[in-house]
């Protein structure tokens, strides 16, 4: 049944979508639908928890922690790609149509983002104690990257779904050459200055 309301609710988008042809496409009465999910309102967040959650999990079982900080961000991100490539209804679902029809689905999807930028962050924070970074990237530089990193991720995958043959490997290697050269000089502690910034610097040293 879920399976069926998350093809329709991605397709059709969540106003258009309607209870009769979930009930159809599931192969079930309308009124056994209404049984066990007491509204349309209650079988979409059904929905999004059941997709956020298989999406989360997907990622970190796809991170293996025994890899270097650049083997863990590129197998989570691997994990991330795959998933929405291998089910676009649900990423339709997390993506646009959750965060856009009422506070309640916006909010089941803004739980499922929070849980990953915290996952991506300790990612980061980790890899930086890895690197023997003294001292340690403040706290809020942190949870910066992490922000960015997802929602990088995020575009990237709306536009691979909408491009043809864009694989997941080849999204996961664009955001990769996007965004490990910055994050491999801030572990190397090589971080970039504005121009203003570099130049103090210079005069200083000089």
């Amino acid at each position: 049944m879920l399976d069926a309301a998350v093809r329709i609710f991605g397709q059709r988008g969540y106003m258009a979508a309607s209870m009769d042809e979930i009930a159809e496409l599931a192969g079930v009465s309308k009124p056994l639908v209404y049984l066990y999910l007491n509204s349309k309102e209650d079988l979409f967040t059904a929905c999004i928890r059941r997709e956020a959650r298989a999406l989360t999990e997907a990622v970190r079982a796809g991170v293996r922690p025994g890899l270097p900080a650049d083997g863990q961000l590129w197998s989570g991100l691997r994990a991330f790609f795959s998933h929405t490539a291998r089910h676009p209804d649900a990423w339709a679902v997390l993506r646009l149509q959750a965060r856009t029809h009422g506070e309640r689905f916006a909010a089941e999807a803004a739980a499922m983002r929070a849980e990953i930028v915290a996952f991506v962050t300790q990612l980061i924070a980790a890899a930086a104690r890895d690197a023997h970074r003294d001292p340690d990237l403040p706290e809020r530089e942190v949870a910066g990257l992490a922000e960015a990193l997802v929602g990088a991720a995020e575009s990237l995958a709306d536009w691979a779904g909408a491009t043809e043959g864009v694989s997941a490997k080849q999204a996961a290697a664009t955001l990769m050459n996007f965004a490990w050269a910055g994050l491999g000089g801030l572990m190397a502690d090589r971080p970039w200055s504005p121009p203003e910034e570099a130049e103090a610097v210079a005069q200083a040293a000089g």
